[in-house]
């Protein structure tokens, strides 16, 4: 074998032009893939840290039936009471979870006294919420972070068309769960940038705020937002916790709980989608630039041969061996092409990094790319263009082999 090795490479030194524009072509295919998947891994990914970590959370559970009408947001389809309870004990066992916080959400009417417009409120217990979406408190672009049993943090859309400010006395009124209405004053906390674009409604106020303002008797939550230690267990831990809720039953016998995670959440996740779908085809891509690279070397190189080919079959070379010397002058130009394309790749993606490269997503402005690599990419996409050229390289390799001695040595 080690033989075999040293006449393909010999072979390969021989077309020194052809095999150095062949492995620069692979080359530079690997690098653009690489490059691609580290840049496109990186906004990927900072646009799912951004909606989890400052609004969705990981995962989110709900009593059953209430994302399905989440526009109305119900307050009949709170959790109550005894599921309250049940819920929090099974989220304090797991040991997956690094944090979970209590929602009610509702909508209303806010007031300045002279203008009134709809807003959409998610009541919290600001210590806990922090902690499950860390990133919240920095979408406050106008006074305070805390948020107190009083306040209200207002999105930017009813702070700029209402002409409101940090300080300001407003009014919420909100229909109840019995379809009274209530009314409470509040002194506007901050101003808050939307997660979601400029037309964002959102707003929050304190839950003891929220169980006055809607005549709450009882304990009331309309979701639970969970935070993982490990984000990449997001799918077993989703499937874990359904498996332990699916056994959580109403007194009608029927499910109480219903577990989503972030993507099922958001639009933003078919985002994420065509990002992975546009690396799926810039990968294809590459196979292809190899498959057709080897393939058309290899098919000159037996069509230059062919008298060689007939001389070595001549003198008892088995068509085995023959076949392997051809792969293997494939394969070596797979492993020079992947092993020189990783190397650009990473010296390309780390001056990326070095460059501090910014762009504005959504509200979020000035972003610095981090774009980074896995092992495990590199390792898929060596492995690639190394099988691909394999395979480019085994048709004109089997038609060497097959080579009648005689009919070979005749070829001028």
């Amino acid at each position: 074998m080690a033989n075999l090795f040293k006449i393909a490479v010999r072979n390969l030194l021989r077309y020194k032009r052809r095999t150095l524009l062949t492995a620069s072509l692979i080359t530079v295919g690997v690098v653009f893939v690489l490059v691609f998947v580290a840049v496109a891994g990186s906004f990927k990914n900072m646009m799912i840290g951004q909606i989890t970590d400052s609004m969705i959370g990981h995962v989110q559970v709900h009593r059953k039936g209430f994302v399905a009408s989440i526009e109305t947001l119900p307050l009949n389809l709170n959790l109550k009471g005894g599921a309250i309870a049940r819920l929090e004990k099974i989220l304090d066992a797991q040991p997956e979870v690094e944090a979970y916080s209590p929602r009610v959400k509702f909508g209303g009417m806010f007031s300045n006294f002279t203008e009134t417009s709809s807003i959409r409120l998610t009541a919290i217990d600001p210590e806990r919420e922090f902690k499950t979406v860390p990133l919240l408190p920095g979408r406050v672009t106008a006074g305070s972070k805390e948020l107190k049993t009083g306040g209200i943090l207002i999105p930017e859309l009813l702070a700029r068309g209402m002409k409101v400010k940090p300080g300001d006395p407003v009014v919420i009124v909100a229909t109840n769960a019995d379809g009274s209405v209530n009314g409470k004053q509040f002194t506007v906390t901050g101003v808050m940038e939307s997660a979601t674009g400029p037309g964002g409604r959102d707003g929050y106020i304190h839950l003891g705020d929220a169980r006055e303002l809607l005549r709450m008797e009882d304990r009331q939550v309309s979701e639970y937002a969970v935070r993982l230690k490990k984000f990449g267990n997001l799918a077993a831990f989703s499937a874990k916790l359904e498996g332990i809720l699916a056994g959580e039953l109403n007194q009608q016998g029927k499910p109480l709980f219903e577990v989503h995670a972030w993507e099922k959440l958001s639009p933003f996740f078919n985002i994420a989608r065509m990002i992975d779908l546009m690396t799926l085809f810039i990968k294809l891509m590459l196979i292809a630039i190899v498959l057709i690279s080897i393939m058309n070397v290899m098919i000159m190189a037996v069509y230059e041969r062919i008298r060689e080919i007939g001389t070595i079959a001549a003198i008892g070379t088995q068509p085995g061996k023959i076949l392997s010397m051809f792969v293997i002058e494939g394969f070596c130009m797979g492993v020079a092409g992947a092993l020189i394309g990783n190397s650009v790749g990473i010296g390309i993606v780390q001056l990326l990094n070095i460059l501090k490269i910014r762009y504005d997503f959504g509200q979020q402005q000035g972003i610095v790319l981090q774009a980074g690599i896995s092992p495990a990419d590199i390792l898929v996409i060596s492995a690639t263009v190394i099988v691909v050229s394999v395979i480019a390289s085994l048709q004109p390799a089997f038609k060497a082999s097959r080579m009648e001695p005689i009919k070979a040595l005749r070829h001028v």
